[in-house]
């Protein structure tokens, strides 16, 4: 078995997280700024196995897609050229950041580091993984 990264995708940056090779626990990896974020895929995965990539679907509590989804369509056509051998999958990421917010305050987390908005992504990509765990 190989490892399921999961993406947080924003327009400035992307939270990154990543199972065990077991695909047992998903645990933060890093923020990525966006623009970097293939080049840093590209380097990952030439050092550890992946299976699959969850990339984050956002939407809106009617059921709809966001807004946001504008932005993503095109990086899943450059993720999958980029990497045309290794499935991506979509993961419902509704409620994933104030969850993030919610798992910083009960950690105990002092509201200055709180406010780091990478942190946020990285624990949202977190989210966004162990919800596709709990679905598959």
């Amino acid at each position: 078995m190989g490892r399921i990264v999961a993406l947080d995708f924003g327009k400035v940056r992307t939270g990154v997280a990543v199972t065990d090779e077991l695909q047992i626990i998903a645990s933060g990896l890093t923020t990525v700024q966006t623009k970097d974020l293939l080049t840093f895929l590209r380097d990952y995965v030439q050092t550890e196995n992946v299976e699959r990539i969850v990339v984050g679907e956002p939407k809106q509590m009617n059921n709809e897609v966001s807004e946001s989804e504008a932005l993503i369509i095109p990086f899943l056509k450059k993720l999958s050229d980029t990497f045309p051998k290794i499935p991506i999958e979509r993961q419902d990421e509704r409620f994933t950041s104030k969850m993030a917010f919610q798992t910083m305050i009960d950690s105990g987390l002092k509201k200055k580091q709180r406010r780091d908005k990478a942190l946020v992504d990285e624990i949202s990509a977190t989210i966004i993984l162990q919800a596709y765990l709990n679905r598959i």
